[in-house]
């Protein structure tokens, strides 16, 4: 399961997030997190589907079966750590981001 522990790694870090973070998100403590990190134990398939949709990826990504396509893209990156951000703000809170991204993208004259 070293393979796991390091896509764990590196795909946490791609979305700026720290282990205790995936672990709180995934409803997980940190310690039984940290064994999948380390290679120790491997997660039951339920699981493994909730550290995915955490880390916004799948199972065959997370096990070494297929490579990610994202490597390399900031862009995707940037945008997959605002929409698991999202998640987490009021439907006012969202609005009021909306708004700011819209307003932003239009004043670079990117949004018509």
């Amino acid at each position: 399961m070293q393979v796991l522990g390091q896509k764990l790694r590196s795909r946490a870090k791609e979305l700026g997030f720290s282990n205790a973070e995936v672990a709180r998100r995934a409803g997980l403590s940190e310690r039984r997190y940290g064994f999948y990190v380390t290679g120790d134990r491997e997660p039951d398939l339920s699981t493994l589907l909730r550290i995915c949709k955490v880390l916004a990826t799948t199972p065959n990504i997370l096990l070494g079966f297929s490579e990610d396509g994202r490597e390399g893209s900031n862009r995707v990156l940037l945008g997959e750590r605002l929409r698991m951000a999202s998640r987490a703000l009021s439907e006012n809170d969202l609005q009021s981001l909306v708004i700011q991204a819209e307003a932003l993208a239009t004043h670079r004259g990117r949004l018509k």
